[in-house]
């Protein structure tokens, strides 16, 4: 009998076959034609191609598998090898998560790439503690903000309800005396539409997404932050690879990692051509708005360095010098 499983898979070797295919699935959040989730499909793609087949990425999107905020968790406990969230969300965990959401340390794509270099060898230490290992990363457009009418000054923004997605912007919410709200991309229409929400900051890509024309007529390009969303991997699953189908997931990462960044860029001008086209007024801030942005910004950059870490300083120091 011995024999007979021996010759089987001899000549599965063969015939090319591979032995013991993995199949992987991998959630994100985000929707289809989100073009994270575009460009994470290519990766997918890409690892099949490269390894004919010996590692197959199935992508559940939207949310469908887990929910966002469930999502490291899964693949901390292998109940999925790898997943996408936003970075920021884990600020709550660690400051050093959230420092590309902080409103203008970094508003270029020149400087959240800096950033970025500066930050990843800190995010990659942190998810290290709880085996997890950062495949790639890549930003949104920067925020802009959306609201029914022009919003000249920030108190025009208090007393409104704010849409939310991580504790940086509730603590911006909340500074510039609107209310926040915590909202999910894909439930942001339906917010808007029964009054839940009145006012957010999000990236054009979102921004086109939810078909903001329907429920805003402003978007202001105020470019406050470049967030990011980042794919991490369970490192005991990954470490159970061959080293040739890890040196292919690293190289499929790269190139996401890269591609990714230009995507990003083009979405940018993409997205917002695309809600001006439905009708809304693209505006650049006033003096005066981005002069009450700024103040923002610096009251929570001031309470975000007295509550972070030294590694979350650390990335600070770096980007900074």
């Amino acid at each position: 009998m011995m024999m007979k499983y021996a010759a089987a898979f001899a000549a599965m070797i063969a015939l090319g076959v591979p032995a013991t295919a993995e199949k992987w699935d991998m959630p994100t959040p985000y929707g289809d034609s989100t073009f994270h989730t575009v460009n994470i499909q290519k990766f997918a793609d890409d690892v099949t191609a490269a390894t004919n087949g010996d590692l197959t990425i199935t992508l559940h999107t939207a949310g469908s598998l887990f929910p966002h905020a469930e999502i490291k968790n899964a693949v901390r406990s292998r109940q999925v090898a790898l997943g996408e969230f936003f970075l920021s969300r884990l600020s709550n965990e660690d400051l050093a998560y959230g420092i590309d959401s902080q409103p203008f340390v970094a508003t270029s794509y020149e400087d959240a790439a800096k950033l970025w270099a500066a930050q990843k060898p800190v995010i990659t230490k942190l998810l290290a503690k709880e085996g997890l290992m950062p495949l790639f990363a890549v930003p949104w457009p920067a925020q802009g903000l959306y609201t029914n009418g022009e919003i000249a000054t920030v108190a025009d923004l208090s007393g409104l309800r704010f849409r939310a997605y991580n504790a940086a912007l509730e603590e911006f919410a909340t500074l510039a005396k609107a209310a926040p709200v915590q909202i999910e991309a894909s439930d942001i229409a339906q917010a808007f539409a029964t009054g839940q929400a009145q006012a957010m900051i999000t990236s054009p890509s979102t921004g086109a997404n939810s078909k903001a024309w329907d429920f805003v007529t402003h978007y202001t390009q105020i470019d406050a932050w470049l967030p990011k969303n980042i794919v991490v991997v369970n490192v005991r699953v990954f470490d159970a690879l061959s080293p040739e189908v890890q040196a292919a997931v690293l190289k499929a990462a790269a190139d996401a990692e890269a591609r990714g960044w230009e995507m990003s860029k083009a979405e940018a001008a993409t997205k917002t051509q695309v809600m001006a086209d439905n009708g809304i007024i693209v505006a650049a801030p006033t003096a005066e708005l981005v002069t009450g942005l700024q103040t923002i910004g610096a009251t929570m950059l001031d309470n975000w360095k007295s509550n972070a870490s030294e590694d979350a300083l650390s990335i600070l120091n770096t980007f900074q010098n």
